[in-house]
């Protein structure tokens, strides 16, 4: 008797009746921790750069100093910078597009016509590729795109050679070759960023009630006017939460567009350049809100679609 009093009374104890009477307490404790590492690791590093945009830069020097200024923030609309943004929300609205035109066939044989053993096959198909090193991928589309490559080998053999060159002689796509093109650019973009869009539009249209497409049939509807009026709609949200990835993912990527391409900067690699060669952390840090913003309102349409529901 004695000894169970004894065990009531220790700390441990007291504090594990405390946290059991207030569960509150007890969410504040289980999730205090990561929040403050979130607010003081995370956003208080990404405000003290971005009040470092504020600051001034000597370019005679070299030196940033702690003198304030809205002159990187103005330097955002200058023409040469302003292209690099139109340049970049381009490439990510092509890629998100793309990626949503190819991924929906596969999303939708892997939720409606795929077995469970053929769609854990298709699962780690799409997965597979995640697996591998972000570098070592871009880095071996860089020799699979270069001339002598294996699809300039392919076009060789289907004699597609001219009908290549001719889309690289077009303005704003093309270039010498393949990895030196927009194009190419494109290509590698839409590759890597494919299994994002795969999964949330396959999870989208697994929600969707198989019964109302086969009323759709019933009433009429031929396969178009079902997918145009049931299915697309129904697994928009699904298009939109997968569009989340690649379009931020492509607007801030800086390993691609510095091996694929022309030399064209992004914003991803305008700030790598800024910050690391030329030292200029200040513009750095204010070109660093406009993928912030950018994001910040497509979040918002996303979140108005519906998006978050199917992630």
């Amino acid at each position: 008797m004695a000894a169970n009093a004894l065990y009531l009374k220790t700390p441990l104890r007291r504090l594990s009746d405390f946290l059991y009477r207030h569960p509150r307490a007890l969410l504040a404790v289980l999730l205090g921790p990561p929040l403050l590492w979130f607010l003081v690791i995370y956003l208080g590093s990404l405000l003290a750069l971005l009040m470092q945009g504020f600051y001034s830069f000597d370019d005679f020097s070299m030196t940033v100093r702690p003198e304030w200024t809205l002159e990187n923030y103005a330097r955002i609309f200058a023409p040469a910078n302003w292209d690099i943004i139109v340049r970049t929300v381009a490439m990510a609205s092509a890629v998100t597009l793309a990626s949503a035109v190819i991924a929906f066939p596969i999303a939708y044989y892997m939720a409606v016509h795929a077995g469970k053993a053929e769609k854990g096959l298709f699962y780690i198909g799409v997965m597979l590729p995640m697996w591998a090193s972000y570098i070592v991928k871009a880095y071996s589309w860089t020799v699979i795109l270069a001339k002598g490559g294996i699809v300039y080998w392919v076009a060789g053999k289907l004699g597609l050679v001219p009908l290549l060159e001719s889309l690289l002689a077009l303005p704003y796509i093309g270039g010498s070759t393949l990895s030196t093109s927009h194009l190419g650019r494109f290509l590698v973009f839409t590759y890597i960023w494919l299994p994002f869009m795969i999964l949330p539009i396959q999870a989208a249209i697994e929600r969707v009630p198989q019964s109302l497409t086969q009323a759709s049939q019933d009433l009429g509807a031929g396969p178009f006017a079902t997918f145009r009026h049931v299915l697309l709609p129904l697994a928009f949200p699904g298009v939109v939460a997968g569009s989340i990835f690649t379009f931020s993912l492509t607007l801030g990527d800086f390993i691609i567009p510095t091996l694929i391409g022309p030399s064209g900067l992004f914003i991803g690699n305008f700030v790598y350049v800024q910050q690391g060669a030329a030292g200029n952390i200040p513009l750095a840090a204010a070109f660093t809100v406009v993928p912030i913003v950018l994001i910040a309102v497509y979040l918002a349409v996303a979140r108005r679609l519906g998006a978050f529901d199917a992630l």
